[in-house]
């Protein structure tokens, strides 16, 4: 292992010596608007970098997740995966326009997952580069329809169609720079819709107004009583209704989460809200409806997996300190099919899911590097012998 592991604070110095090539694919990525289920012009100019720096094979699968691979050394060698979602929580009509400073990048979308994408773009020159051949074929993914919504479909089709075994994938994300991400919670994603009718033939007796709806609903959610051990929480994330101060709201939605690490206690969580929000509907006479947006099963590697510690060495060596954490994207979709896998963070960065979003410029090269490290790894085989638990 040492002999790769020797190479990386070298990597750092050779990546950051084409830091304008890096640059510009993250800038020319980022400023092309891509909201879930809109992704068809970033996915073409994903494409058109990946052709321009001459990967071997340049295509799309069925679900139209831009794909690029770079041919590996042995032909028996099962693929290694690297991925990175195309689509952001933005809307077309948004101002992505980036600005760029002496050590930082900000723009709508870079922290989720623009930055990524543009590096993920960059890893071919960056090989050449660095002069790296690798034994397994390397496939570079932007998937698509991931985020809210999209519920990963661009992965779950990429590799339900992929037609052969994965050695293992490395998942990358914009920030932060020191996350490791092997393992996911089981989750629910959900949203409560009401609704009032404005005209029914008859004068409501306690005219009922569709935002103290929503806030009973919470109120009666935040009365479950959850477990600490399997560990579960229930996340109110947005909500929304009515149309000015002065008249009452006859709309209203309320979106939350279901987590835990086990998916028994997703599903009876779950089931208890349904009880929740049909007695609510029952007993104010209104339509409430609880929708399922997305969901997810619970999946990990144990700390000892060669892969995590690997990446855990490879982080140490380049002076990073890992910090573990859930990850619901991506990565879920890989643990679920039996493939080790790990999600990392390239930078640092804040105001995450807002306009004016920045990054660093100066960690990501040390970012790169891991992600490098990691690729290298697997190719020597540590995800040969043992897997998932």
């Amino acid at each position: 292992m040492d002999h790769y592991l020797d190479k990386l604070p070298d990597f750092v110095e050779a990546i950051k010596a084409i830091r304008e090539t890096v640059i510009t694919n993250i800038v020319l990525i980022g400023q092309v608007p891509s909201p879930t289920f809109k992704e068809k012009r970033r996915t073409q100019l994903f494409m058109e970098r990946l052709a321009e720096f001459q990967v071997d094979e340049c295509t799309t699968d069925g679900y139209r997740n831009p794909i690029g691979i770079i041919r590996g050394a042995s032909e028996t060698k099962a693929p290694i995966f690297v991925v990175a979602n195309l689509d952001t929580v933005f809307p077309k009509d948004i101002d992505h326009y980036y600005t760029i400073k002496e050590n930082t990048i900000t723009g709508a979308g870079i922290l989720d997952n623009s930055l990524a994408a543009g590096v993920l773009v960059s890893l071919p020159e960056i090989f050449r580069k660095l002069n790296l051949r690798f034994e397994s074929d390397i496939v570079l993914a932007g998937v698509i329809q991931s985020i809210g919504k999209g519920n990963l479909r661009g992965i779950r089709h990429l590799l339900k169609t992929w037609n052969t075994p994965i050695r293992g994938a490395v998942c990358i994300e914009s920030a932060e720079l020191g996350r490791l991400s092997y393992y996911s919670d089981g989750m629910i994603r959900c949203e409560v819709e009401c609704h009032i009718a404005t005209t029914n033939g008859w004068e409501h007796k306690f005219k009922p107004n569709a935002i103290l709806i929503i806030h009973e609903v919470i109120n009666q959610i935040q009365k479950l009583r959850l477990p600490q051990k399997p560990r579960a929480r229930v996340i109110f994330g947005k909500t929304f209704g009515g149309i000015k101060h002065g008249l009452i709201a006859y709309d209203a939605m309320l979106g939350f989460e279901i987590q835990s690490d086990s998916d028994e206690m997703v599903k009876s969580i779950f089931s208890d809200i349904k009880d929740i929000v049909d007695g609510i509907s029952h007993e104010y006479e209104v339509d409430l409806k609880l929708k399922t947006i997305s969901s997810l099963t619970a999946s990990r590697l144990k700390f000892n997996h060669p892969l995590v510690k690997t990446t855990v060495a490879v982080m140490k060596k380049l002076g990073i300190e890992p910090i573990s954490e859930p990850c619901e994207s991506e990565l879920s979709i890989f643990l679920a099919n039996n493939i080790p896998a790990v999600t990392l963070g390239i930078t640092h960065g804040e105001n995450l899911h807002q306009i004016d979003a920045t990054v660093e410029i100066e960690p990501i090269y040390k970012g790169i590097a891991q992600i490098i490290g990691v690729i290298m790894a697997i190719d020597s085989g540590v995800c040969d012998e043992k897997q998932l638990a």
